[in-house]
């Protein structure tokens, strides 16, 4: 097929800016804003994330839907959950 890996070089940030955007939107949405206590807590941290993000998150590409598209919800009251802690929230109706 000819197909060929092409690496990245070393801080090369517009080489691979899939990459560079997750790692990003990481930071300013979650990291920036807590304090990591150890590997196993930011491991927590980032498992909570990333299920928020592909989940509940909004994303403009996406029509403003979640990676995991879920089923609107019509009646109810509308709930908060928070969600790492308090620094984002899932809202529902319930």
């Amino acid at each position: 097929m000819g197909i060929r890996d092409k690496p990245t070089a070393p801080a090369s940030p517009w080489q691979n800016g899939f990459a560079e955007r997750l790692i990003g939107s990481i930071r300013r949405e979650c990291l920036d804003h807590i304090i990591v206590l150890g590997e196993a807590h930011l491991r927590r941290i980032l498992k909570s994330y990333a299920r928020y993000y592909n989940e509940t998150r909004t994303h403009l590409v996406l029509d403003k839907d979640a990676p995991v598209s879920r089923p609107a919800q019509r009646t109810g009251m509308v709930r908060s959950l928070a969600v790492l802690g308090g620094l984002h929230h899932h809202y529902l109706k319930a």
